[in-house]
């Protein structure tokens, strides 16, 4: 029986692998690949938990924005204008 055209297609890419892997210049680039792909996943992980702090801050700004507001309207009721005080 003759081979289908995708088990020549799959054993001459495996013949390519193995001769890529036995070069030291290719299994430098794969190193280098690897290790890539683990930097880019560990930054997506930071990135990830920036956001969650972004979105905490967020929230925590808006609450002394109401403190702050609530204080403010508080203190100017309850004191007398400078003006008035220097006679």
């Amino acid at each position: 029986m003759a081979k289908s055209t995708i088990d020549r297609l799959t054993s001459l890419g495996e013949e390519v692998l193995g001769k890529a892997s036995q070069n030291p210049t290719a299994h430098r680039m794969l190193q280098g690949a690897i290790q890539m792909k683990d930097r880019v996943d560990d930054l997506s992980k930071r990135v990830r938990g920036l956001e969650a702090m972004e979105k905490k801050i967020a929230q925590l700004e808006k609450r002394i924005a109401k403190l702050e507001g609530a204080k403010r309207a508080t203190s100017k009721s309850g004191t007398t204008p400078k003006s008035a005080t220097k006679k």
